[in-house]
């Protein structure tokens, strides 16, 4: 495959992303190769610590999320810090955590995320459902509450 052609390509995913303080934001970010790092449950917890510990230094609101086997999506309301420096912590810190546990050794995230800013008349309440429901959609589950790695704060 043609690195010089995908970094051309993320490259102009960020060209037109906007960061807006206060805004709700659909945030996807997708394992290293897909790799299912997150099939382990101390992997997946490390992650959700990492991005509780933002949710509590009120860089971010989270409003729902769900760890999948071989990515993240996270329904988040934005606080002063840029979109991109909330994931790049969130990337690096929970990258830390996992391989320092032995959970996994090797590169955890692949580059970039992708990020969708939720307009007006988009039902909030709508787009949370749709993310926790993913383990359903996927297969893994039949009942969205024998999957343990989500959370949503109308629960």
């Amino acid at each position: 495959m043609d690195s010089s052609r995908f970094a051309h390509r993320s490259h102009a995913l960020r060209r037109g992303r906007v960061s807006a303080p206060g805004r709700i934001y659909l945030l996807t970010a997708v394992t290293h190769r897909r790799y299912p790092v997150f099939r382990d449950w101390q992997a997946a917890r490390l992650l959700i610590g990492e991005m509780r510990a933002l949710h509590e230094r009120a860089q971010v609101r989270s409003l729902a999320w769900v760890v999948m086997p071989d990515h993240l999506h996270w329904l988040v309301e934005l606080g002063d810090m840029p979109l991109q420096r909330l994931m790049q912590q969130a990337e690096s810190r929970s990258a830390i955590a996992i391989n320092r546990s032995g959970a996994h050794r090797d590169k955890l995230w692949q580059k970039g995320f992708h990020d969708h800013a939720l307009r007006r008349e988009e039902d909030l309440l709508s787009v949370a459902r749709y993310v926790v429901a993913n383990p359903s959609r996927a297969g893994l589950v039949e009942r969205l509450g024998d999957y343990p790695l989500w959370d949503a704060i109308w629960l």
